[in-house]
């Protein structure tokens, strides 16, 4: 029941979903060996992608700069600090 959308084409919530659908099918335990199979690999796929979603927007929060009253005033490199 997976789409036909590639996991690194998938926004976060849109994997976050279907790797909801996946674990639920795989809990359920109706699917065939194969199937199952196919659908943990699946799982995986999407479970990374979520990861470097998730690591990605930690990246953008932490180079938020703040003034001195707290506002944001920018963006800094990553590298610098």
């Amino acid at each position: 029941m997976s789409t036909d959308t590639p996991v690194t084409e998938m926004s976060f919530e849109q994997a976050m979903h279907e790797l909801e659908r996946v674990v639920d099918q795989l809990e359920r335990g109706d699917v065939a060996l194969d199937a199952s199979i196919a659908l943990y690999e699946r799982g995986a796929a999407l479970k990374k992608r979520c990861e470097d979603e998730l690591k990605r927007a930690e990246e953008k929060v932490a180079a938020i700069t703040l003034d001195s009253g707290g506002q944001p005033t920018g963006t800094q490199p990553l590298d610098a600090g």
